[in-house]
């Protein structure tokens, strides 16, 4: 680890194809997009810097082994699926070897005292249809939660509202409820593992140690659309990112207004 504040985030991105039928004539149009900029510029705000790899640039720039990794403090997993970080293409369509399985290189890295947060969303711990399908992977005995078989959403579309009780050094200041969510992921937390901030019976924040490591789980997104508007403008919002960052690398804590 570099003894620093960065950050290697990997996903938050996507594109669409969309077709449209005008009658007789039928064209096609496709948009990208990313969602991790609120994320990314909150925790800047706050000195960290962040490496953006969003998902196509993963899937063939994603460290290989400890010594790749250990350029980095922590590593933030949010919105990519599995089978992107293990399928590069030398594997998927040359049928080459990689060099190693990456998600066991990154829990290997995190045993001998690395960081790594997984932030919810449609392709994060199983997610939509399963498919994220990180269940079967050498991560699932390192991240503080147990998964569900299958789909694990819990959509929320009227809006709940997540509390912490703000005893933990992540939630500091953070005491009582929060602005509501439109979904999240359904799991119970590892033996050993903390909830500091729950969704009604469900947890949303938890953290926990696996090796020399820290690691943590937020079952919700870092930005739309589970998001609302209310919550991304919220001052707690960059408070608990950056607390959740400096409890992961050990880094002295600071105090963020809000």
């Amino acid at each position: 680890m570099t003894g620093g504040r960065r950050i290697l985030l990997a996903g938050e991105s996507w594109s669409t194809t969309s077709v449209h039928t005008k009658g007789f004539d039928t064209f096609h149009t496709s948009t990208y997009e990313e969602g991790a900029w609120p994320f990314i510029r909150a925790l800047e705000s706050e000195g960290w810097s962040v490496e953006f790899q969003p998902n196509h640039v993963a899937a063939e720039r994603f460290p290989y082994t400890a010594d790749e990794l250990a350029a980095y403090d922590l590593v933030v997993l949010s919105d990519i699926g599995a089978n992107t970080l293990l399928l590069t293409n030398a594997v998927f369509t040359g049928g080459r070897a990689a060099p190693a399985n990456r998600l066991a290189s990154l829990a290997a890295w995190v045993a001998a005292g690395g960081s790594l947060l997984m932030v919810g969303g449609y392709l994060s711990f199983q997610g939509i249809e399963g498919k994220a399908n990180y269940r079967s992977t050498p991560l699932a005995d390192v991240l503080p939660v147990v998964m569900e078989v299958g789909d694990d959403r819990e959509e929320t579309p009227q809006a709940v509202a997540p509390h912490a009780d703000g005893t933990h050094e992540v939630t500091r200041g953070l005491e009582g409820d929060w602005p509501g969510i439109l979904g999240f992921q359904r799991m119970t937390p590892a033996p050993g593992a903390e909830v500091v901030a729950t969704v009604g019976e469900r947890p949303l924040v938890v953290v926990g140690t696996h090796g020399a490591g820290r690691v943590a789980a937020v079952t919700t997104d870092m930005g739309p659309h589970w998001l609302t508007s209310s919550f991304l403008e919220w001052p707690g919002y960059t408070r608990l990112w950056n607390q959740l960052c400096q409890w992961l690398t050990r880094v002295e804590t600071t105090e963020v207004e809000g």
